[in-house]
């Protein structure tokens, strides 16, 4: 398969951040199209159609919550015309609001997951996605998690940065997004990179990876169901489209050569 690549990334991705990394965002910022939408919209068709279960789950208390999102989606890019959404590539998909992820899935570049606090749990819990881009790990086994099991087996998600984590979805304002990014070298540029959490973590290349993939992930609360949503938009870059844009900045930051 051709590899869907981005050109450009509207943001040092070499740079190192202290995790999480958190920093705000403009609201209408918060869902953007790029030069690799026509691409990655066609595999996410694909994957809607061909693997729906293994990148789709919404649970009942979570329909509200992803019928709201996707009305906020639909206002965001001015695209919804009744019964239809047009997409930036000129076609038009139909709006389903029974099947909300579904429809968002196939006209947003983002993946979403909705999270949820249930009343008097200590975490919110993922009760919702559409997550056709998975790297390294699968939505069968964060379905229905809490943010403390959706990090593992991540070595870092240590206590501090838990309640950390967990402090910031609790405070995260309506109208008031967050976003964080990160980084890693690849030697797979596929976006659809499904990894059980039982599976052997992959030791870093970055030395010989010829691909950066980064995530734009964004926090944000949506106004009247107050679930907590986080968007993914992940680029992939070929090592020599990143090296010319932000080589020359680069110090010594996590995804370095």
């Amino acid at each position: 398969m051709t590899a869907i690549l981005q050109k450009t990334i509207p943001y040092n991705p070499l740079e190192e951040k202290k995790l999480p990394g958190i920093q705000p965002l403009a609201p209408e910022a918060w869902l953007m199209a790029d030069d690799a939408y026509a691409g990655q919209m066609a595999e996410r068709e694909r994957l809607l159609a061909s693997r729906r279960d293994e990148v789709l789950q919404l649970d009942a208390r979570a329909m509200a919550a992803a019928q709201e999102l996707l009305h906020m989606a639909l206002d965001a890019l001015d695209h919804g015309a009744g019964d239809t959404a047009l997409r930036p590539d000129g076609v038009r998909v139909p709006v389903d609001w029974e099947d909300p992820l579904g429809t968002l899935g196939r006209f947003a570049q983002q993946d979403f997951c909705i999270l949820q606090k249930p009343d008097g749990a200590p975490e919110h819990v993922l009760t919702g996605a559409v997550l056709c881009f998975p790297a390294s790990w699968t939505l069968a086994e964060k379905y229905l998690q809490p943010l403390t099991g959706i990090h593992v087996p991540v070595d870092s998600y240590d206590a501090g940065i838990a309640a950390r984590v967990q402090r910031l979805f609790d405070g995260v304002q309506a109208g008031r997004p967050l976003w964080r990014f990160n980084a890693l070298w690849y030697h797979d540029p596929a976006l659809f990179q499904p990894r059980s959490q039982l599976s052997p973590r992959d030791r870093p290349h970055g030395s010989s990876a010829g691909y950066l993939r980064s995530e734009k992930q964004v926090v944000m609360r949506l106004p009247q169901t107050r679930a907590v949503v986080f968007a993914i938009h992940t680029r992939v870059l070929a090592r020599a489209d990143v090296m010319r844009q932000w080589g020359a900045a680069q110090g010594d930051g996590r995804a370095q050569p």
